[in-house]
Order: structure tokens, then C-alpha cells, then sequence
């Protein structure tokens, strides 16, 4: 299932002993288009601090209003401090991963390192010599490429002849926790239309323009299937916009979870 960013924001976030706080933004790697950390308000419980919580602490699909995980309150309140008003770097993150015994979703073949997603059952990372010596050089690193998903709404497309629009939201797969889709709001070029760009189609982007470039024309973006935020995205929608813009599929190249589990759980 497809859910936006915006319908994150302000979603409760639950421990296994009571609420921990509230969604207040995301954070995605922009290598890969992936969120790797929902930022939560810890409102009145820890006053004054923002947690990061990785999706591998969910215990089941996201719902409407409430994210289920599998810490307790303890546990996030003497988790890693991260400020989030800075860059998170690498060196916080191994700790982080360290603390909750999650494996390192950038070591390994996959979008979350060894897993293809976030819901199978764990096995912290057991990292061989040579990874060591990666992680070793990789904590000096003051970058590992988190963005906000919140600065980057607003951020202007740029198609190979001129200027489709802005980024008013994402599209984000609830199992994989990709980023499918930029949802891109086309007024003033076509007023009232929105249209679905996805991280795969960019050729590079501008953090300092605040600019995403993408490998289509106007004149595809204006033929293809238009988007309508009110109605939920299906399957065919997804399909008719791929063969309309000769693009891989990705539903049919990446793994999936099996029906019905989610971190190991039925």
C-alpha cells in the first residue's frame, strides 16, 4: 500500500507499554529514495526531544492513525541522542543500529542491507573484517545522505525542456518504506493537474537549487495518466503510467514480503 507523507505527519507513534509521541517528519537517503527514520515528537512523556524510530522497530503495516512497534518506552528514552536539528551522521547511526540490535540497512545487497524490507524477522548485524574496516572508515563520514522530507516538499521539477511544477508530497510504500512516487503539483503549467514522478526517472538533483532534474519531457508528463491525491493509487494506475513511459516496473523486479507477515509476525 501507497500512503503520502503528509498522512504520516501527526500519526501516534505506540510503544509495546504505552504512546511514545507523534510523526513529525521523515527522513530518506537520497541514494535510494528510502525512509530510513520517522522523526517523533515526544511531546509531554520526554518534553523538549524528538527520537528518530527506524521501521524495523514496526510490528505490523502501518494503519490509519497508529504505528504499532516493538521498543518499549524505556528503551527510546535511553536510546542514542540525536539531534535533529543537524545532520544525522554515520557515526550515530552505527550506535543507533548498535542499541536496537539492528542490522546496518547500507551493508549488504539490498534496499535494507541483507533484507529487502524492514519485516522480516532480525539478525543484528554480525559484520565481517573487511565490513569492520568499512564501518570504521564510514563513522569519520559526516554524510550519509539523509534528507528531509519535509525541506524537500516544495522543491521544483525540472523535465529535459522546462519546468513541470513542484514537489507537494510523496508517495511512500508501507512494506518496503520506498519512496515510490514525488507527487508533483503542476499549476502553473498545468493548472489543477497533478502528475507521479518517481526517484528512478531523476537524472540528478540540485540540494543547493532545491531542484530535482528528471529524464522526461513535458509532453510525456502531459500525456500521461493524471493523478487524483482524493482516490487511493491502484495497481493499474501504476501500470497504465509505466507503459505510457516505457519504464521497468518495479513491482516486478523486487521481493516482496509474504501475505500476511510482517517482522516475522502473521
Amino acid at each position: 500500500m501507497l500512503r503520502t507523507a503528509g498522512e504520516l505527519k501527526g500519526v501516534t507513534i505506540e510503544a509495546m507499554d504505552g504512546d511514545i509521541g507523534s510523526v513529525q517528519d521523515l527522513y530518506f537517503d537520497d541514494q535510494t529514495w528510502t525512509v530510513r527514520y520517522l522523526v517523533v515528537d515526544t511531546g509531554t512523556w520526554l518534553p523538549g526531544r524528538q527520537v528518530l524510530i527506524s521501521p524495523f522497530a514496526f510490528q505490523a503495516i502501518p494503519g490509519a492513525s497508529r504505528l504499532r512497534t516493538s521498543l518499549t518506552k524505556e528503551q527510546v528514552r535511553n536510546s542514542p541522542s540525536i539531534e535533529t536539528d543537524r545532520p544525522v551522521d554515520r557515526q550515530r547511526e552505527v550506535e543507533f543500529s548498535q542499541y536496537y540490535g539492528y542490522p546496518y540497512y547500507w551493508v549488504g545487497p539490498y534496499r535494507w542491507g541483507d533484507l529487502a524490507y524492514p519485516g522480516l524477522p532480525l539478525t543484528p548485524a554480525q559484520p565481517s573484517k573487511a565490513e569492520e574496516e568499512m564501518l570504521a572508515r564510514e563513522r569519520d563520514n559526516a554524510d550519509p545522505n539523509l534528507r528531509s522530507a519535509r525541506d524537500v516538499m516544495g522543491y521544483y521539477i525540472q523535465a529535459t525542456d522546462g519546468n513541470l511544477g513542484h514537489v507537494e508530497d510523496f508517495l511512500v510504500d508501507d512494506e518496503t518504506w520506498a519512496i515510490r512516487y514525488s507527487i508533483v503539483d503542476t499549476r502553473n503549467w498545468l493548472p489543477g493537474r497533478k502528475v507521479l514522478v518517481s526517484p528512478e526517472w531523476i537524472e540528478r538533483v540540485s540540494w543547493k537549487e532545491s531542484k530535482v532534474y528528471v529524464d522526461l519531457s513535458k509532453r510525456h508528463i502531459e500525456e500521461a495518466p493524471e493523478f487524483d491525491p482524493s482516490v487511493s493509487l491502484s495497481r493499474e494506475h501504476e501500470e497504465q503510467l509505466y507503459t505510457h513511459l516505457g519504464r521497468a516496473k518495479y513491482w516486478e523486479r523486487e521481493p516482496r514480503a509474504p501475505e500476511g507477515k510482517t517482522n516475522g509476525k502473521t
